[in-house]
């Protein structure tokens, strides 16, 4: 089945990560994955919530907001409204419990972190490419801490990435776009290690229930593109003569 940029129904799009966008975070990153454009802040700051004091583990949280003119038409800021919509709150919540599964909090200490993901540019896989990007700003911030003493080795358990994919058409395909998306009888967004370990599964049958060999070919399609994204993940990384390994147990 064709698709409207030309990629094969297993390729993702093309991905650019640069660091070092911000002065002040410890980690940052802009992340890019075809039409989708996400700037990453991962700040560390020392102490943790209370209801985490004294326990000797640190925290991470996320928040996710799209830019007024991240699609063709202006959207009014969370702020303006007063609140935060339900769909911004789902995806910070994603966010945040994806990166949590790659940390070792025992061995950050009582320290928090924050990773803020703000949309520039929207095309689909806005959570994806924020995760995926985010692993990448965390890990940045996890290397400074570590060059400073603050932290040892295994604080990070393994990298994750997430991808989006969905069934349109009956044909599963790979980090779809917006129109693909917007199409899609099933769209899933998934969460996985390198190594072939699941984080997280989200998704729902936009119309008729789905066969669940379906299910299980989207699903191999995410694993698969697991190591891409780790490799898009080090070579940014190894740039900045960072060494995952330093980081992992």
């Amino acid at each position: 089945m064709s698709r409207t940029d030309g990629r094969s129904y297993d390729a993702l799009r093309p991905i650019s990560i640069e660091s070092g966008v911000q002065r002040n975070p410890e980690g940052s990153v802009l992340y890019r994955c075809g039409g989708t454009t996400v700037l990453i802040a991962a700040s560390v700051s020392e102490g943790v919530p209370d209801w985490m004091r004294d326990t000797g583990r640190g925290w991470l949280t996320a928040e996710y907001e799209m830019h007024p003119r991240a699609n063709p038409e202006r959207k009014r800021r969370d702020r303006q409204k007063g609140r935060i919509d339900g769909r911004s709150s789902e995806i910070q919540r994603l966010i945040g419990r994806a990166l949590r599964a790659s940390l070792d909090f025992e061995k950050l200490g009582e320290r928090m972190i924050t990773v803020d993901c703000d949309v520039l540019d929207a095309d689909g896989g806005t959570r994806t490419a924020s995760i995926t990007g985010g692993m990448v700003a965390l890990a940045i911030a996890l290397d400074r801490l570590r060059a400073t003493g603050l932290v040892k080795k295994g604080v990070l358990r393994e990298p994750i990435a997430a991808i989006s994919v969905g069934l349109v058409g009956d044909h599963p395909m790979l980090d779809l776009c917006y129109t693909e998306d917007r199409d899609a009888e099933v769209d899933l967004n998934f969460v996985g290690t390198p190594g072939g370990a699941v984080v997280e599964v989200q998704g729902t049958a936009e119309g008729a229930p789905i066969p669940r060999d379906r299910l299980d070919q989207m699903i191999d399609l995410a694993l698969g593109a697991m190591p891409e994204l780790a490799a898009a993940q080090k070579r940014i990384l190894s740039s900045l003569d960072i060494d995952i390994e330093r980081l992992l147990p």
